[in-house]
């Protein structure tokens, strides 16, 4: 056969390459970063410098097309790339503009690219594939009455797009979402673009400032209702709720500006281009902290099961995450008590000031219990590692109550005025970064003056829990009757 065109003669050599590349490799396996809960999540030898996202929305029922295309740059030699992905089907790779070859090992998709890419230079991957919304309970796209959410924590982001899945890789995102017309899709962000209408279909573009864990993504198609407002020094605010219900949604919506003010007010300037809450009417039994956009419950609105300073505690809980969890993000997933710890703090601490609910109590309370959730969900900062299968049992209430106890603990210790320029300086030095446990127990030495290893480490690592500064009287007695009846038990977030 006679090669008549270049372009036919190079992709056939490239093919040919591959061939012969792949036959002097081992088989591919599923790789990891090491994190001790999720020790294949996450992959080495690169680091993701952004995230171009297409996704073309049918109906619930059918798997999205889509593209991801993921700039990254080489840390080390790579002849093979792992990437995180599963539930859904790749049509064609391609690694800097060459087809790849692609394989699946576990839940990592494995690449070989026709030759190996070079330590410290540039990485572009270009995956078409499908993103199916269909049979999944354990995370990644939640369907909705009228559409789709995403809800990827702890590891589902891989279930929904190819990526490097672990908070440790952050990365700035665009979402480009293709839907028929008359829905309207939101992401993560801000629109970089108007949407454009093209017969059936519209598509919307949205990019963000700040880089974000793969955890923290949020895509959404519905009849939605995009509400606009302004917060704290012009701030810009965007709530996304159920068409239907926006005049119902009001009041609640209306909230957001007063509670970013008041957690400025402890902690510093919002970290983000925007902010705004998504209420999907969708069952997931948990609300998060998805960047810029939380994701809620509808029926957490609806006036029944949850009195209203609850439900506002609850908001303060996933505005609070936007500094501590998706600005600041855990190095490891056992830092996750740094996530959940401060934003139930922050939650708890709104409460007493509405007068319904004190710290006080709150804190005692969870003392009484504390030694059970150690036993039952391990340390705050080791938390045991979820049943297979359940990766949502990772939230336990050891890492809400049981780590919002370390920090009171801490204040108790070093005064509220040190406890104050802890918090102020974690979110400022580590905005748009990674920290871990170690960190924060390192910063707050410095604030205290004095080194608080041997005081933090029975809080953090302990099987029981240390005595309360402070509070000589507090016991890990269980609460009493009336203690527990007077307890609204809380949603997981």
């Amino acid at each position: 056969m006679q090669l008549s065109s270049p372009r036919l003669r190079a992709a056939l050599l490239a093919a040919a390459s591959l061939t012969l590349v792949a036959a002097v490799l081992p088989p591919p396996t599923p790789l990891g970063i090491g994190d001790r809960l999720f020790p294949e999540l996450g992959n080495p030898g690169y680091d993701v410098l952004s995230y171009d996202l297409s996704f073309a929305y049918k109906d619930n029922l059918t798997p999205l097309d889509a593209v991801t295309v993921i700039d990254a740059r080489a840390l080390d030699r790579l002849e093979r790339i792992n990437l995180d992905f599963t539930h859904g089907k790749v049509a064609s790779a391609e690694v800097n503009g060459e087809p790849a070859r692609f394989e699946s090992a576990g839940e990592d998709l494995v690449l070989t690219p026709a030759r190996p890419v070079a330590e410290r230079m540039p990485l572009r991957i270009t995956i078409r594939h499908t993103s199916d919304p269909r049979g999944r309970g354990d995370g990644g796209w939640v369907p909705t009455e009228d559409g789709l959410a995403m809800a990827n924590q702890a590891d589902a982001a891989h279930r929904v797009f190819p990526c490097n899945d672990h908070p440790a890789d952050k990365a700035i995102f665009t979402f480009r979402i293709t839907a028929p017309t008359g829905l309207t899709a939101v992401a993560n962000g801000e629109p970089v673009a108007p949407a454009v209408r093209l017969g059936p279909t519209t598509t919307w573009t949205y990019r963000t400032r700040h880089p974000m864990a793969t955890e923290l993504a949020q895509v959404s198609v519905g009849r939605s209702a995009v509400v606009h407002g302004t917060g704290p020094h012009g701030l810009p605010l965007r709530d996304v709720v159920p068409a239907q219900d926006r005049e119902r949604l009001d009041p609640w919506l209306k909230k957001t500006a007063g509670h970013i003010e008041w957690m400025e007010e402890r902690v510093g300037r919002y970290p983000f281009e925007n902010y705004g809450v998504l209420i999907a009417r969708a069952t997931t039994g948990f609300e998060l902290e998805t960047q810029t956009l939380s994701l809620f419950e509808s029926n957490l609105f609806a006036g029944e099961g949850y009195p209203d300073w609850y439900v506002e505690s609850v908001m303060v809980h996933e505005l609070a995450h936007q500094w501590f969890g998706d600005s600041v993000t855990p190095r490891t997933w056992s830092d996750l008590w740094l996530n959940e710890g401060h934003a139930t703090w922050y939650e708890a601490l709104y409460a007493d000031g509405l007068g319904k609910y004190s710290l006080e109590r709150r804190m005692r309370e969870a003392y009484q219990r504390s030694d059970q959730w150690r036993a039952a969900g391990g340390p705050p900062a080791a938390p045991k590692a979820a049943a297979p299968g359940e990766k949502i049992g990772l939230f336990r209430p050891v890492v809400y109550d049981g780590s919002a106890l370390i920090l009171y603990a801490l204040r108790q210790e070093i005064g509220a005025e040190a406890f104050d320029r802890i918090e102020r300086r974690w979110v400022s030095e580590n905005r748009d970064g990674i920290a871990g446990t170690t960190d924060f127990v390192r910063l707050a030495s410095q604030e205290a003056g004095r080194d608080l290893t041997a005081f933090l480490e029975p809080w953090l690592y302990g099987t029981t829990t240390p005595p309360m500064p402070g509070h000589p009287e507090w016991s890990g007695k269980a609460a009493t009757a009336a203690d527990k009846a007077a307890t609204t038990p809380g949603k997981a977030s």
